[in-house]
């Protein structure tokens, strides 16, 4: 007689449950990251309406004047500060020169979030605005935006 086998030897059910553990041990850090990361995406988008809205000033009057013209808020086309939402703590826009200007954007410290904030530099050259991450952004070391 030929005895068949039926179902699954216990060390091949624990081979399975080790493959799965494996698995989810490295796809539950990235699964933090990726909602961490779109958690924040929410305070890099806030400062688009302010980037928008100085490169419209700056071509208006043919640079970014130091005296603040075309970075104070609620003035001059530029929009007022936003409300504080679930993420956003608050935008802040500075010129530190002639023909820069510097936005910051703050998360808020629940969520997933630790207060982090988005600095992106502005600076006025042939005609244009041309935008850049500033370095000293905290959330380039905890990987929730991206230098460019």
């Amino acid at each position: 007689m030929v005895k068949t086998q039926k179902g699954f030897t216990l060390i091949e059910l624990m081979i399975v449950i080790a493959i799965i553990g494996i698995l989810a041990a490295v796809a539950v850090p990235q699964y933090q990251s990726y909602t961490a990361r779109a958690k924040f995406s929410e305070v890099v988008l806030a400062t688009s309406n302010f980037k928008s809205a100085i490169e419209i000033c700056a071509q208006t009057v043919g640079g970014i004047p130091a005296d603040g013209s075309c970075t104070t808020q609620a003035a001059n086309g530029i929009p007022a500060a936003p409300a504080a939402t679930t993420k956003l703590a608050s935008v802040a826009i500075a010129a530190p020169a002639a023909d820069s200007a510097q936005i910051t954007a703050t998360a808020t410290a629940v969520g997933g979030l630790a207060g982090e904030d988005y600095i992106v530099d502005g600076t006025y050259a042939n005609g244009r605005v041309t935008w850049a991450t500033n370095p000293a952004s905290t959330c380039l070391t905890g990987g929730l935006c991206q230098a460019n």
